[in-house]
């Protein structure tokens, strides 16, 4: 099997270099971009990248503009780096539909172990599995989404949730257990970031939306009413 490419857009040559290496050690395929100029160019020369790792601040182009250059066309899972702990940075990142997002200073091993989970649950498309439930059809290997027929667009974190809600159909699940299977273990996160995903989960999937009911003091549950 060939090795996954992972693309590592840092203006810190130092900075590439450490993940670099530590992605290498993991039989990982690393591609390299100083700038958001040249990350565009190289993600769309090479076409088969699995995941990118993006800097925020950048020369020539940041990392949100990038990240905004990059979703008009693909849903490559992204990780955003930054030297910010900023809440509004964070919801920016969810809102152009990063995947994790990570502040520096970081682990490198824990930086790996999440590109490892984000990998993992895309490869799990192969599995050539699908889901139904009330008009919602989710086809885990063409990694779509349609609502009575007709396609709908979702990020990669969308189709993540939306995957497990509708493997726990009927389950009551809290906020952490969300946070923890679907941003993984590791994933520091705040209840915000669930209830931002929801919310648009809820807007693109139209009445169907009405299937994701709050949890009152808890969290969330997929249920299809029965007439």
């Amino acid at each position: 099997m060939d090795k996954l490419k992972i693309l590592v857009v840092d203006d810190e040559s130092r900075m590439r270099k450490l993940v670099s290496d530590f992605l290498t050690k993991k039989d990982f395929t690393v591609i390299e971009a100083e700038d958001g100029v040249q990350a565009v160019d190289t993600f769309f020369e090479n076409k088969d990248i699995a995941l990118i790792i993006l800097d925020v601040m950048m020369p020539k182009m940041d990392g949100w503009q990038v990240c905004r250059e990059i979703r008009q066309y693909s849903k490559v899972p992204i990780i955003m780096l930054t030297a910010r702990s900023d809440e509004r940075d964070e919801l920016l990142g969810f809102e152009l539909g990063v995947d994790e997002y990570i502040s520096k200073p970081f682990s490198p091993k824990i930086l790996v172990a999440r590109v490892e989970a984000i990998l993992r649950r895309t490869n799990l498309a192969d599995q050539n599995e699908s889901l139904t439930a009330g008009g919602i059809l989710l086809d885990k290997s063409a990694h779509q989404v349609t609502v009575d027929g007709q396609a709908i667009e979702l990020s990669y974190k969308e189709f993540e949730l939306l995957t497990y809600f509708m493997e726990n159909q009927g389950i009551a699940l809290s906020r952490e257990k969300i946070l923890n299977s679907v941003w993984n273990y590791d994933y520091f996160g705040d209840a915000r970031t669930i209830d931002t995903h929801v919310k648009k989960l809820r807007s693109k999937l139209g009445k169907k939306g009405e299937y994701i009911k709050t949890v009152w003091g808890m969290g969330y549950k997929f249920e299809v009413d029965t007439p």
